[in-house]
């Protein structure tokens, strides 16, 4: 239903914390759909990729971009409002997956244009849970925008 055809759908990972990243990528090991999971660790690199600069100069868009808020370098907040505002980037589907369950962060992240917020959950089971449904919805169900 991705409409995505053979190719896969490409995923960008904006993540710091090496736990996070790796239990991601485990619980989207078992997504029914063909991913590309790229990964930037802080929001200076996220942001080249997303330029296509230097060494990303052929990379394709992503088709999804996962982001935590609490980056370094720039964090999530700038980054989401750089994508949402470059009309290249725009239509990029966001799922901010961060720690902060603080209203202002939940209330700005909207008005930024972020398609979906997500509290990461303490414990592993939950969080593994919390990934797989993303991956289910945001594969499996939702039509993404086809990236050129």
């Amino acid at each position: 239903m991705n409409g995505r055809g053979s190719r896969p759908v490409e995923i960008l990972l904006v993540e710091d914390n090496p736990a996070d990243v790796r239990l991601t990528l485990e619980a989207l090991k078992s997504a029914k759909t063909q991913t590309t999971i790229r990964i930037a660790d802080d929001g200076v690199m996220a942001l080249s990729m997303l330029y296509r600069e230097g060494v990303y100069a052929t990379q394709p868009y992503p088709d999804l971009i996962l982001l935590d808020l609490n980056l370094p370098k720039k964090d999530g907040r700038e980054v989401l409002g750089d994508i949402k505002t470059n009309d290249a980037l725009k239509h990029i589907p966001i799922v901010v997956l961060t720690t902060s369950r603080a209203e202002e962060d939940v209330m700005r992240a909207y008005n930024l244009g972020v398609n979906c917020y997500v509290t990461k959950p303490p414990d592993l089971d939950r969080f593994l849970t919390v990934i797989k449904t993303i991956a289910e919805f945001w594969l499996t169900v939702v039509r993404l925008p086809r990236s050129e």
